[in-house]
């Protein structure tokens, strides 16, 4: 199996005034290509410092951090910006889609930041990653004319379109109701049955139970590392959602 994320006693402190916040306190932890991981964690646990390290938004104070076989102490900052375009794709919480933009210009935009020229046919690499998602029938449709659940699956597609080694999502369903999540979550585990790497960071421990990995963080350490047991299978839940007719999903 070839790792795709290597973090290697890695910290990370804030200077708040006087005093020194230590956010990651040597964390340690390896992922491999194919594994789906959920890292979770309270408030102030460290997760999303640990997201911003993983996504190369940001550095670590110390220690060692390869991407994809990419060792990232190394690298520039226009270097920096080539490997979160080429290798990482993000989906957020809040979309973060162009309002006036269509859901397909809307998932070409990274293509154009492709200095490499990696795509030789953007509009088609980009209605590929929309049919991918099923949204093959709305990519003339923009944000106000799509769902919420619709324009997260154009915020997927988006990060697909590059064809990254992994995928992270920033609680991609907390603007999400019950039903609409657990349709994003087919989404991924779709995705991660077809190959790709994906990196959840959620508080929802419903939805971390929908991943094959759970990694969880307290106070800048990772103080479980574990298999998912008992996990979601989001298209039976969908199907006995739709069997039953119910206004609530377990």
């Amino acid at each position: 199996m070839k790792t795709v994320i290597e973090m290697n006693n890695i910290t990370k402190n804030f200077q708040m005034g006087d005093v020194v916040v230590r956010a990651l306190q040597g964390v340690n932890v390896k992922i491999e290509e194919g594994e789906f991981v959920a890292i979770m964690g309270a408030s102030g646990s460290g997760k999303s410092t640990m997201m911003n390290i993983i996504g190369c938004l940001d550095d670590a104070t110390d220690g060692g951090y390869k991407l994809d076989g990419s060792d990232t102490r190394s690298l520039s900052k226009d270097q920096y910006a080539d490997i979160r375009n080429q290798k990482i794709g993000f989906v957020f919480q809040g979309f973060n889609l162009l309002s006036r933009t269509t859901a397909l210009e809307n998932v070409e935009l990274p293509l154009l930041y492709d200095r490499q020229e990696r795509i030789r046919n953007p509009r088609e690499q980009a209605k590929k990653a929309l049919e991918s998602v099923g949204l093959s029938d709305r990519i003339n449709h923009v944000p106000n004319q799509l769902s919420g659940g619709q324009q997260q699956r154009v915020a997927i597609a988006r990060a697909l379109v590059n064809d990254p080694a992994i995928i992270l999502a920033d609680e991609p369903t907390g603007n999400l109701d019950t039903k609409t999540s657990v349709d994003v979550m087919s989404v991924f585990q779709n995705l991660n049955k077809q190959g790709k790497t994906i990196i959840l960071v959620t508080h929802e421990i419903d939805i971390a139970s929908y991943a094959k990995r759970n990694i969880l963080l307290r106070d800048g350490l990772i103080i479980q590392d574990s298999v998912v047991t008992e996990r979601l299978f989001a298209d039976e839940v969908l199907a006995n959602w739709s069997e039953d007719g119910k206004n609530e999903m377990v």
